[in-house]
């Protein structure tokens, strides 16, 4: 799955101090290669990744939401973005598009009037456009 590379250095540098710690616990550290991981390695619990996300919501003033809604945040702001509704389906790990579109049809008012607008200045160009 192609990442931003603002992500993808975070990641990198997440990695890094993951080292490290793994480093200060020693033996006791089981490495299971994760990203999210407790401080020995293991997996961490669906209510301590929350408690922890609240507690980060918190300080940096997120409006209270779960840690599920960054996904559909993910997602509307792609699509928002005017990003294929396609591609949002498939980085979302949906079986078909239809789901994205029922899910996420509310993020698009405005879609077929930008359409229309669209299709009518291809077929009908001014002056300025047809100068290109």
């Amino acid at each position: 799955m192609p990442l931003p590379v603002q992500v993808t250095e975070a990641l990198k540098h997440h990695k890094r101090q993951q080292a490290q710690e793994k480093l200060l616990v020693g033996q006791e550290n089981e490495d299971y290669d994760l990203v999210v991981a407790s401080q020995f390695g293991k997996p961490v619990t669906a209510r301590a990744l929350d408690k922890s996300w609240y507690s980060l919501r918190e300080k940096a003033g997120v409006p209270k939401i779960r840690f599920h809604d960054l996904r559909h945040t993910h997602a509307s702001l792609m699509l928002l973005q005017g990003i294929h509704p396609k591609i949002v389906s498939e980085r979302l790990g949906h079986a078909n598009i239809g789901i994205t579109l029922d899910t996420y049809s509310h993020v698009m008012p405005g879609m077929q009037e930008k359409a229309a607008a669209q299709f009518g200045d291809y077929l009908f160009p001014n002056e300025e456009q047809r100068a290109k």
